[in-house]
């Protein structure tokens, strides 16, 4: 994906393959859109953000068991769920069961309202497609967010050697504003921080939605990860709480254990 990319034009599936063969993506078998937070350079030339680490993802009920084990082999013992229960249950993707791992329910809207009338009012809104739409969303998760981040920013603060990863239902919007928080503190630059959040690739199981199925070109707009929005939510998060260092009144301990000295780049 490019700066330049609408969101809304097919893209090869050979192309497709090969960008998520290679990092920043991580095959998990069962979960969608798993990529590691790490190598990343930083405005401190000798450190880059910690490889192995921090991983973002879309939701894991579908995980099989050779998933199960792939995440305990990268060293993945916590979980951050950041759904709330009605969304679970519209999409029929409960919390997993994975032995030695877990997780820990964080959600960002904890009632949502996920009925046939709200779920129109959203898409009517968000198929537009339009930046302003995004941030009237993104001002909300940012809203309501605060306990759940906290949560991982914690984490992050008292387990630094100890790999977690977040996720939402597609791994895109609330995971989205996490990923883009965790790497603004540790001053990624938000040209990669936005090409991150572009790189995501929604779940087909919400494109067949009635709403989305009956408007397939809205669905997309709606679905879409571009660009140019991260970099409109990089403004929204300045004008409305003077930056992330703001917004999340954190400790220098925190983006001291998010990097390496970059000798470390994998």
């Amino acid at each position: 994906m490019t700066a330049t990319d609408s969101g809304l034009e097919p893209l090869d599936p050979a192309y497709v393959a090969d960008v998520l063969s290679r990092p920043p993506f991580v095959q998990i078998p069962g979960v969608c859109n798993v990529r590691d937070l790490g190598s990343y350079p930083t405005a401190n030339p000798n450190v880059i953000t910690k490889p192995g680490y921090a991983y973002r993802s879309a939701e894991l009920s579908s995980i099989t068991e050779e998933g199960a084990r792939k995440l305990v082999s990268l060293g993945i013992l916590t979980v951050f769920d950041l759904r709330s229960d009605p969304e679970m249950r519209k999409y029929s993707s409960p919390i997993p069961n994975i032995d030695d791992v877990e997780v820990i329910p964080t959600p960002v809207f904890k009632s949502e309202d996920y009925s046939p009338e709200k779920l129109a009012e959203r898409f009517e809104l968000y198929a537009t497609g339009t930046t302003d739409a995004f941030m009237i969303l993104y001002s909300q998760i940012l809203e309501h967010g605060g306990p759940a981040f906290g949560a991982i920013l914690r984490h992050v603060r008292d387990k630094p050697n100890s790999p977690f990863i977040f996720h939402c239902t597609a791994g895109k919007d609330r995971t989205g504003i996490m990923a883009a928080i965790l790497l603004k503190l540790v001053g990624v630059d938000n040209h990669f921080i936005s090409q991150d959040y572009s790189l995501t690739r929604v779940l087909a199981r919400l494109s067949k939605e009635p709403l989305f199925a009956a408007n397939s070109e809205a669905a997309m707009r709606m679905l879409t990860s571009r660009y140019e929005t991260m970099r409109a939510f990089f403004n929204l998060l300045e004008e409305k709480y003077g930056g992330v260092e703001m917004y999340t009144k954190t400790l220098e301990t925190i983006r001291l254990n998010l990097v390496v000295p970059a000798k470390s780049r994998m």
